[in-house]
């Protein structure tokens, strides 16, 4: 009951968004970027992200980051996140100043959510080798929630960290922080995870995702979210409720791509050539499909009509719009 009214609060106050067949969004979370210590979870898998996010850069897409971006309430000190990767704030800029970056506050970042804290840590950034103050990301306005809307066929897909109702991550936060910052942190270092977390406790995180479930059916709208740490894309005509994994797995990273009317489920990991040179690799986990088949607004027939409809008349077009830069390369 309560995650039913903390997720159609954040649908409500959602900030709205056009999006159409030729938009390029993609959506990753829970990076937990943190202070390049030992403790850090996120340094394992930078390298695939500054590739990802200079790919998806290049290829002229819009960057969702939904949620736990920064490991806040490990690292309070964002300074030391900022300094710690450099490369990635860098690229992040570029998607700002090209108006192609929105940011999604979720339960570790949560302190995005206050004003002050945005103008004081984001707004301006420091040099130290030319020692010189300069813009950073000035003006951003973090938002709990997003609601993309689709301007032919009004599809809405609502779009949110996902740790809304689960209660020691929303409402209770503060005393999580307390447990991260003080205990759980210094066990990190050791590969210990909290196993009260949803990312470790599979009958905590079924409980969520069966919340989320019994939302989407309810409001009959689309939904992508993080949180749980645990990819997730509908099959077998599901409800459509999608998740974009985490940025801190072992050896790879995943994302939810929209782009040419179609979503698809991908990964970016490491992989070795014949000559035993590491490469970045990116491949499709699931889809692509049209997004007018998770429509669930409409009649299953009606649906499945028009993306095999969609599917027949744009393929051609489709597919050469949506090459991705490193398939040129």
């Amino acid at each position: 009951m309560f995650t039913d009214r903390r997720l159609t609060e954040a649908y409500n106050n959602a900030k709205e968004m056009f999006y159409d067949d030729y938009s390029r969004i993609v959506f990753m979370s829970d990076a937990h970027r943190g202070d390049g210590s030992v403790s850090d979870e996120f340094l394992r898998s930078r390298n695939l992200f500054v590739h990802a996010l200079k790919e998806y850069y290049e290829s002229e897409y819009t960057f969702v980051e939904v949620g736990d971006g920064e490991e806040l309430l490990e690292y309070s000190e964002f300074e030391h996140i900022k300094n710690a990767h450099t490369d990635v704030y860098g690229l992040i800029k570029k998607f700002y100043d090209k108006d192609r970056y929105i940011r999604i506050y979720g339960n570790h970042d949560i302190f995005l959510k206050n004003q002050k804290y945005v103008e004081k840590n984001y707004y301006i950034n420091y040099d130290e080798y030319s020692e010189e103050y300069f813009d950073f990301l000035k003006g951003i306005e973090p938002i709990e929630s997003l609601v993309l809307k689709h301007r032919q066929t009004s599809q809405e897909i609502f779009v949110l960290h996902g740790h809304q109702g689960d209660a020691p991550n929303d409402q209770f936060w503060f005393f999580t922080m307390l447990s991260l910052k003080y205990f759980w942190r210094f066990l990190h270092r050791f590969g210990i995870r909290n196993p009260a977390s949803p990312i470790k406790n599979v009958s905590k995180r079924h409980k969520i995702e069966r919340n989320y479930s019994k939302w989407i059916k309810k409001n009959r709208r689309m939904l992508i979210c993080g949180h749980t740490h645990r990819f997730k894309f509908p099959k077998n005509r599901d409800l459509p409720y999608f998740n974009t994994g985490c940025g801190i797995y072992p050896s790879s990273i995943t994302a939810i791509e929209l782009s040419e009317g179609m979503v698809r489920l991908v990964r970016w990991k490491e992989e070795v050539n014949d000559e035993g040179l590491l490469y970045i690799k990116r491949e499709t986990m699931r889809g692509p499909e049209p997004v007018e088949l998770f429509d669930i607004r409409k009649p299953k027939e009606v649906v499945e009509y028009l993306a095999k409809l969609k599917m027949q008349r744009t393929k051609k077009s489709r597919e050469k719009r949506a090459a991705f830069r490193e398939e040129e390369m």
